[in-house]
């Protein structure tokens, strides 16, 4: 913005967002996840280059219309990639429902918020890392139940069936079958309460 006095320049004026101070971090905990991250903006090449060098973003997608984000997304989708879109804005929508994940941040539209898989309830990146890390350690947490499932039944059918019994070895009575069926749930159920307790590593 140009301000003049009387016809004479007498100042230049600039505004901007602010960059939250806890996105550079968040963005370094992304790439420790192994995640490539992306930035796709409707801004100049000029300004999102700053802005990107600021956080630490190594790609970006400028200049892109709102129809345009959600063919970004299709895109990078094409290559391979499995894309989760951050976005809080009604041109966000479009791109949030294109993309393998979309997350929305609560304090945004409601249009964005309607159109995204996950809301994150914080208005910074550092969310999106909590929402990663979680989802992580939520599928590890199922496949470990799955094992141990599993395995309870891999080893407690054959004795309930009588194989063993058969060549003059053990042979399980309902009562320890039922037992050892309560334990493999016991099991599960323990392990998948370990989630409670589950935190964010800096």
């Amino acid at each position: 913005m140009y301000i003049a006095v009387e016809g004479s320049l007498a100042a230049l004026m600039a505004a901007a967002d602010a960059v939250r101070p806890t996105s550079r971090r968040a963005i370094e905990r992304l790439k420790a996840l192994g995640l490539d991250v992306y930035m796709l903006t409707g801004d100049n090449a000029n300004t999102a280059a700053a802005v990107a060098k600021s956080v630490g973003i190594d790609h970006i997608l400028s200049d892109v219309l709102p129809d345009g984000k959600a063919n970004a997304v299709q895109q990078l989708q094409s290559q391979g990639k499995r894309v989760a879109m951050v976005g809080d804005g009604i041109n966000d929508a479009p791109a949030l429902v294109q993309a393998d994940v979309g997350m929305a941040i609560g304090t945004g539209t409601d249009v964005a918020v309607e159109s995204a898989d996950v809301v994150l309830m914080r208005g910074d990146l550092s969310a999106v890392v909590s929402a990663v890390a979680l989802s992580r350690a939520t599928i590890r947490n199922i496949r470990q139940n799955l094992f141990w499932a599993f395995a309870y039944n891999v080893v407690g059918i054959p004795f309930a069936a009588g194989l063993f019994f058969a060549f003059g070895g053990p042979l399980l009575t309902p009562v320890f079958a039922g037992a050892a069926m309560a334990l493999s749930s016991v099991s599960v159920v323990t392990n998948a309460l370990r989630l409670k307790r589950f935190r964010v590593k800096d």
